[in-house]
């Protein structure tokens, strides 16, 4: 990734975190299939940098991911669509394989009635930029 990253915060079977320099968030997940606890954990990672961080923004790269699960897609609809605690800012760089496209899609379709406000991008460097102009 040749955007500039802080640091790693956290890494599991699922993907990595990094806290990047710029104060937001990224997610770069890991191609190959998921274990449910293991993705679990690691939203509860993303979750817990927030916090911690006091940001809401999020560049989420899926570009290597395989499909969402019906469960991994309840959980984000229950822990960060639709949590009005929650309020979240993502550039998303959408899946190459087209069934992983498709599950992200539904998701961010559902986006749209929850507090997660999104953009998708096709590189990461306007990912980032747009991240940047959301800050005010």
């Amino acid at each position: 990734m040749p955007l500039t990253i802080h640091s790693l915060y956290y890494e599991n079977a699922v993907g990595r975190l990094f806290e990047h320099a710029d104060a937001y968030a990224v997610v770069q997940y890991k191609p190959g299939n998921r274990q449910f606890s293991d993705f679990k954990t690691f939203l509860i990672h993303v979750g817990n940098l927030l916090t911690r961080r006091g940001w809401t923004h999020i560049l989420t790269d899926q570009r290597a991911m395989s499909p969402f699960t019906d469960e991994e897609r309840a959980l984000i609809n229950q822990e960060w669509i639709h949590n009005e605690e929650r309020k979240t800012i993502a550039a998303v760089l959408l899946p190459d394989d087209v069934f992983a496209r498709l599950s992200s899609t539904q998701i961010l379709h559902d986006a749209r009635e929850g507090s997660l406000f999104y953009h998708v991008f096709q590189d990461e460097v306007a990912a980032a930029t747009w991240l940047r102009q959301t800050r005010g």
